[in-house]
């Protein structure tokens, strides 16, 4: 598992968004960027960060905040996801882990006894050069938007 720290450039990718549209980090140049990876769609946790983002997501944008959200879901699942609960940003598709290992999220995880692998819920938040200026590795699921605009000073 990769390790990123405060400080380092964002890795670049390119990725698929539930449309099948090809999303890259270079495409927000100049742009504050919220990338955060998520365990599955329509799960109590993923759905509670998800419509907390929606909530709120207003006011991100008037700070000029993109929010991408990324997991190992297929791209007719986020399109789901993203008409039951009306979700304004793009959810990016990545079957093949290639984003998630990247980015140092995938990995052991442990839950009731059991030993898997899986994506650690993590948000990495770049600043406007795309350098990471925080990683919230345990994001609060119904209050996350308050900890990206506290991570933004904001």
């Amino acid at each position: 598992m990769k390790h990123l720290k405060i400080g380092d450039k964002a890795p670049a990718f390119s990725c698929k968004d539930q449309n099948g549209n090809a999303i890259k980090l270079e495409d927000y140049k100049g742009k504050k960027v919220v990338l955060y990876f998520y365990p599955k769609d329509n799960t109590p946790g993923c759905t509670a960060q998800a419509c907390n983002l929606r909530d709120n997501y207003s006011e991100l944008g008037k700070n000029d905040i993109v929010i991408l959200g990324a997991s190992a879901d297929d791209e007719k699942m986020h399109q789901k996801f993203i008409t039951k609960f009306d979700l304004p940003f793009p959810l990016l598709s990545d079957v093949d882990h290639s984003l998630l290992n990247m980015y140092g999220v995938w990995g052991e995880k442990k839950f009731m006894g059991k030993t898997y692998d899986g994506i650690h819920r993590t948000t990495f938040i770049l600043d406007e050069s795309h350098t990471i200026i925080e990683i919230i590795e345990k994001p609060k699921t119904k209050d996350h938007a308050a900890e990206i605009l506290a991570a933004y000073k904001l």
